[in-house]
């Protein structure tokens, strides 16, 4: 029984995340939830705001004791009321104050996106960054392999009188520069793996093979984040208008129907009291002067729907350049590739060549060892280049306003 139920545990240990599914993880995270829970509450505001220009409708109750009575005042007396309220105008204001909530809404459902897409985007720097560690990881591991198989090879020379020490002390140093640069690189990848954690809020044991879809037809958008601004602008304008409805007139309806129980020790008093009522009325407000009150309100929100003009059109034009700068940082990462290729197959057949010279004694080993680095190192900048050529493509879709999860294959 123990064996089946540890072969059930045992995928779970091995399954690894891709691309995708890192991505899926981290949009869901606790950020975005509190996101999403603050849209909710701007809603909810927004049918509370709605709900208070509905009708109104009031009841209520009284009762007194009076101790000495008289004509109109009875000893003891009980009341109850309602009064039905509406708000039939009020220049104009409602409506406005519904533009600015609902543009509030939408802007905070962009910044919404905006939030995924940002962590899309770190998402992906970090899983392309971790596998470019992965290569150099294996790069540095393969040249201590090679590293320490020269050594035991030239210290039977050493032993055997045909070398010198220091020959062999260079092969020693070389090993151990060579473990310290690979501690640093795992410290390295370690770190990206608890990043990814903190993001996905889960464990993360990642898995290859993911890419970013080619860019070759994508359109460009706003960014999600500069919508939110552009939304913004909406709720601002909506908000100075609705300072503008102090200059137009309110009107409201009312009616109120009261009822009365009196109870009166002398029957004289009685004469003029009433049992009930009911009052409607139409009531019209007009400010006619404020001192300026109003002028002031409508243009400080004036100069506050003007602010976030002008910061949309900054943000839009640094947007526009940042789009502009990932392009050619694209078209430079692609031409790093070929570059980086040229180098690597350069890279092999020197030290090829090297190699054999050194083994048959006809080259000393320093030139052996700096070919050795620069063969694995370019092997390295070569799975770091074409790695490098994906987080430019996420960077340029992300600049587009496009949302980067869409985009991973």
């Amino acid at each position: 029984m123990k064996k089946i139920y540890f072969s059930f545990l045992v995928p779970l240990f091995l399954y690894g995340q891709n691309l995708e599914e890192l991505v899926n993880l981290t949009i869901q995270n606790k950020l975005v939830d509190a996101s999403k829970l603050g849209i909710e509450a701007q809603k909810e505001n927004y049918e509370s705001v709605k709900s208070g220009y509905m009708p109104k409708l009031d009841v209520g109750a009284g009762y007194s004791y009076t101790e000495k009575e008289r004509t109109g005042v009875a000893q003891q007396a009980a009341n109850a009321y309602a009064s039905l309220n509406y708000l039939l105008y009020d220049g104009g204001k409602k409506e406005d104050v519904y533009d600015s909530l609902k543009s509030n809404i939408k802007s905070d459902e962009k910044s919404l996106e905006a939030l995924k897409n940002d962590l899309s985007l770190t998402v992906v720097e970090y899983y392309f960054k971790y596998l470019s560690l992965l290569s150099q990881k294996d790069a540095k591991e393969q040249e201590i392999e090679q590293l320490e198989a020269q050594y035991k090879r030239l210290n039977r020379f050493f032993e055997a009188g045909t070398t010198t020490e220091d020959e062999v002390q260079k092969i020693i140093s070389r090993v151990e520069n060579a473990n310290v640069l690979l501690q640093e690189i795992e410290l390295d990848i370690t770190t990206i793996l608890h990043n990814l954690k903190y993001l996905t809020g889960n464990d993360v044991n990642i898995t290859k093979g993911s890419k970013i879809s080619e860019i070759a037809n994508l359109d460009k958008n706003l960014r999600f984040d500069i919508q939110a601004l552009q939304e913004n602008i909406n709720s601002k304008r909506s908000l100075a208008n609705a300072e503008k409805s102090g200059y137009k007139p309110t009107i409201t309806l009312d009616n109120t129907f009261s009822y009365y129980d009196s109870e009166y020790k002398n029957s004289a008093n009685k004469a003029n009291s009433f049992y009930h009522q009911n009052v409607a009325s139409a009531n019209l407000k007009w400010n006619l002067l404020s001192f300026g009150e109003t002028k002031h309100k409508f243009e400080s929100k004036q100069k506050e729907y003007l602010s976030s003009v002008s910061n949309f059109e900054y943000e839009k034009n640094k947007a526009d350049i940042d789009l502009e700068l990932a392009l050619k940082a694209y078209n430079i990462a692609n031409a790093k590739i070929k570059s980086s290729l040229s180098t690597l197959n350069a890279a092999n057949s020197a030290y090829e060549v090297i190699k054999s010279k050194f083994e048959n004694g006809l080259i000393e080993n320093v030139a052996y060892l700096e070919s050795l680095s620069e063969k694995f190192d370019a092997a390295s900048q070569y799975e770091s280049s074409l790695n490098d050529l994906e987080i430019k493509k996420a960077n340029i879709i992300y600049h587009s306003g496009e949302k980067i999860q869409e985009y991973i294959k």
